[in-house]
């Protein structure tokens, strides 16, 4: 079985790099690490999301916005938020609207929705300690 520690980046392509980046680094405050040139060209901007986990964008995405939620392939990211109602106040302020207001989810954490530029859609989740996917750790770590 593969042994595997986390996620580490998602990649997105997007039609316009400096919205997109003024999205990730100008709203939602992730810093930009580095960027990778091909052939005397932007090929892919790194995010830092955490030490480990990075977002990957690359620009000239071709077509207009992303499939929808019933689509197959990428639907959507979570961001995990230690203050749900901070954090939907804090995007607010910057100018982030709420694509879903904060509720409760199904799996017993709070949630609220954006989106970015090009349509990628962003869960906002505070991990609740009665969840479904706490319990479930619980249960595998045998606590």
């Amino acid at each position: 079985m593969l042994t595997v520690s986390r996620i580490t980046h998602i990649a997105i392509k997007v039609t316009d790099i400096e919205a997109t980046l003024g999205f990730y680094v100008g709203q939602l405050g992730f810093e930009e690490m580095f960027r990778l040139d091909r052939d005397g060209k932007l090929w892919i901007v790194y995010l830092r999301i955490s030490d480990t986990q990075y977002l990957e964008i690359f620009p000239e995405g071709e077509g207009v916005g992303v499939p929808g939620p019933e689509r197959t392939g990428y639907n959507h990211m979570c961001l995990e938020v230690p203050d749900i109602e901070a954090a939907a106040r804090e995007l607010e302020a910057a100018g982030v609207e709420l694509a879903k207001p904060v509720v409760d989810g199904a799996d017993g954490n709070r949630q609220a929705w954006i989106a970015d530029p090009d349509g990628h859609r962003i869960e906002l989740m505070e991990m609740s300690p009665n969840s479904f996917q706490a319990d479930a750790i619980a249960r595998i770590r045998g606590e």
